[in-house]
């Protein structure tokens, strides 16, 4: 039998506890564990670092909604990125990147890991021929973000993974934005998916964590050996409150996306706003593809301000319901300015960001309400 998302997300992982039947994994709250003789390991745990069974059963889901053959539970989602350049690059390779990405993964790549001579080159990603023209033998990695974080770019999943492979190169998807209920990287091609859990995955901005699934169990037996040398790992706590989120992410997204349509049907409607980026609107450049490999079109939306940087900062100061702040996915609205907040660390560079944007995480409220403080915040 074929169980459902939902299913997935509610039971995958997660059989009940044999000693006491409880129907919600226990937090295992230890750091060694007993062996039975020397090299006796019970079920294979040994120290918390290298496996613990609440990590294990988030991991175990994680693969299941996203289809994978092994998930991996990470402090963050850049303890994640990380270990997986770690695990699959070496000096002088090569990974093409967005020109449009989250400016902590720009700065991972190039203040970090340029320091230890892998390259990368930022690219549209929605040009293929743009990505051809930029691979090269050294090409290891071609890294999406898809919507892209924060101008809600759109690339095209299953042409770029025959791409990437007919080059030799491995497809990494960051579906952070997305989350695996609305989208299915692996289904389409790619070879490993990146979550931060810290967002729609756990959902309620109580926890920070990060994610990887492989499509092939080598490859996710590989990761995870590096995980376990590196040891970024998940805590028990918040592994299990990742878990806890992640049971109801179908319903949440469900709802997230409801109310990002009526919030964009506003925007659009509204003088003082220049642009609204949605993948849901007919004429995004990226709509079609993005029909074709989302389920719906997210909670993520971003628009321009006809005042300029000045304007966009005021209308993000003057929301109040809208909670000013960084990060996304969890169930209260947020409002952010990009340029001065999550991608100041792109600024100077291909991916510096327009400074009259706005970025919003729309939340499930009653969508009224958020309509309401968006009116009054943009005057």
């Amino acid at each position: 039998m074929t169980n459902g998302f939902e299913t997935l997300a509610i039971h995958a992982g997660q059989e009940p506890d044999p000693l006491t039947g409880a129907v919600v994994p226990p937090i295992y709250a230890t750091s060694t564990y007993k062996q039975d003789g020397v090299g006796g390991l019970r079920s294979g745990y040994e120290y918390s670092r290298s496996a613990n069974p609440t990590r294990t059963a988030l991991e175990e889901a994680l693969a299941a909604v996203e289809g994978g053959a092994r998930g991996l539970a990470f402090a963050s989602g850049l303890a994640a990125e990380d270990t997986l350049l770690r695990a699959l690059c070496k000096p002088q390779d090569h990974v093409i990147i967005p020109n449009d990405a989250y400016g902590g993964t720009y700065r991972l790549f190039a203040k970090v890991h340029a320091r230890w001579d892998l390259h990368f080159d930022p690219v549209p990603l929605g040009d293929l021929d743009a990505v051809a023209a930029a691979m090269t033998q050294k090409t290891k990695i071609v890294w999406v973000e898809t919507p892209t974080n924060p101008l809600l770019g759109i690339a095209d999943l299953t042409a770029l993974a025959r791409l990437a492979h007919e080059n030799g190169a491995l497809l990494v998807v960051d579906n952070t934005f997305a989350s695996p209920y609305l989208q299915q990287p692996l289904a389409l091609g790619a070879d490993i998916v990146v979550h931060s859990t810290t967002k729609y995955i756990g959902g309620h901005s109580d926890v920070v964590g990060g994610a990887l699934v492989a499509a092939d169990q080598a490859l996710g037996d590989e990761l995870a050996y590096h995980q376990n040398a590196m040891g970024a790992v998940a805590g028990p706590f918040d592994a299990w409150l990742t878990l806890r989120g992640l049971k109801t992410l179908g319903v949440r997204m469900d709802r997230h996306c409801d109310n990002a349509e009526r919030v964009v049907d506003l925007l659009l409607a509204h003088p003082r706003v220049t642009q609204v980026l949605y993948p849901g609107l007919g004429e995004h450049p990226g709509h079609e593809v993005a029909a074709k490999q989302m389920k719906r079109f997210g909670g993520m939306v971003s628009f321009r301000v006809a005042g300029g940087e000045a304007e966009a900062v005021e209308v993000c100061d003057r929301a109040k319901l809208f909670t000013l702040g960084e990060s996304l996915g969890g169930v209260e609205s947020l409002i952010e300015h990009p340029g001065r907040m999550t991608h100041a660390s792109a600024a100077g560079s291909p991916l510096e960001v327009p400074a009259d944007l706005v970025r919003l995480s729309v939340g499930i409220e009653t969508v009224g309400d958020l309509l309401a403080d968006l009116s009054q915040a943009l005057g």
